[in-house]
């Protein structure tokens, strides 16, 4: 029964064309463990050195958002340091190109303000991306952020298609968000 759950967990992620996929608690040095190998699993794919920078860059940003803003944490109430941070991230391709989607659990307050700036970025076209980007870059952090808050931003720059995104609403306080970009 094992061998038969985790053949259709690895059947689905082929038929996904997921080539990389960690589901687990993140935190930095795990983020450079892993980027290591997404790049090796890259270049050993011989891709052009442009692709590889935009997929590992956009991984790198995705799993910072996990690291940062997951509302699945271990302990909830330590120092940013000390936290276990929990999310699932996928690396793939397709026909066309290579993908990163990355998920985590969010807090429901936050999944209006999310969303008006996912819609916001995704209809912006490359010069409006680096105009955002700049303006962002030159004012105040964002309230909520734990960093420049470009991070959205620099992903949709990165995308080669508009990035993909929704919510499921969870029981409780809390839904599941997913963001998925093609480099």
């Amino acid at each position: 029964m094992l061998s038969q759950k985790q053949n259709q967990i690895r059947q689905v992620l082929h038929d996904e064309g997921v080539i990389f996929c960690y589901s687990g608690y993140m935190t930095e040095a795990i983020l450079s463990g892993l980027g290591q190998a997404i790049k090796q699993k890259l270049i050993m794919e011989a891709l052009d050195v442009k692709t590889i920078r935009g997929v590992f860059s956009v991984f790198v940003e995705q799993m910072q958002n996990v690291i940062r803003y997951s509302a699945e944490r271990e302990p909830d109430d330590a120092s940013e340091e000390s936290v276990l941070s929990y999310g699932l991230l996928t690396v793939g391709h397709d026909a066309e190109s290579y993908f990163v989607t990355c998920g985590n659990k969010v807090q429901k307050k936050d999944v209006e303000r999310l969303n008006n700036q996912l819609d916001m970025i995704k209809k912006l076209d490359h010069d409006g991306l680096k105009a955002l980007y700049k303006q962002i870059l030159r004012g105040e952090v964002p309230e909520g952020s734990k960093g420049a808050g470009v991070g959205f931003v620099d992903i949709a720059k990165k995308a080669s298609r508009p990035i993909e995104f929704d919510f499921l609403n969870l029981d409780g306080d809390y839904a599941y968000f997913s963001l998925k970009a093609y480099i």
